[in-house]
């Protein structure tokens, strides 16, 4: 699957109760409500740079290859070493508290990340 590219929020569905079970602090809850984030991959076979700029400047970048345990950081700008897998054409990642899947779908970038039982969906669009 090729993620290659660069794509921006659409939109998102339950966010609220997402953050609310992962217990983000308030103001990282309402800096990431209906928030334009860019999201910026680059791919090289197994080897993947995952940035997201943030409005205002902020970007956090996780820096990984498939298989192998990596040092990550959560939109919360917490740190925890991950190995990233794919499982039928999705990268799928086990954060702190909540499992993290992206894939391209239709084009777009869809990321789907659980937490006991509270499904959190951003899609967002290929901007280039």
């Amino acid at each position: 699957m090729a993620f290659s590219g660069k794509y921006e929020f659409e939109g998102d569905e339950n966010y609220d109760a997402f953050v609310q079970k992962i217990g983000l602090p308030s103001d990282k809850v309402e800096m990431g409500r209906n928030c334009k984030i860019v999201t910026e991959v680059v791919q090289n076979g197994n080897d993947f740079t995952w940035t997201q700029h943030f409005p205002g400047g902020r970007t956090t970048t996780n820096t990984f290859t498939v298989g192998a345990e990596a040092d990550m950081e959560t939109m919360g700008g917490k740190k925890f070493k991950a190995t990233v897998k794919l499982e039928d054409g999705k990268l799928v990642a086990d954060f702190p508290n909540y499992r993290h899947t992206a894939e391209i779908s239709g084009g777009k970038l869809v990321e789907i990340s659980t937490s006991s039982g509270v499904v959190y969906k951003r899609t967002s669009k290929k901007i280039a």
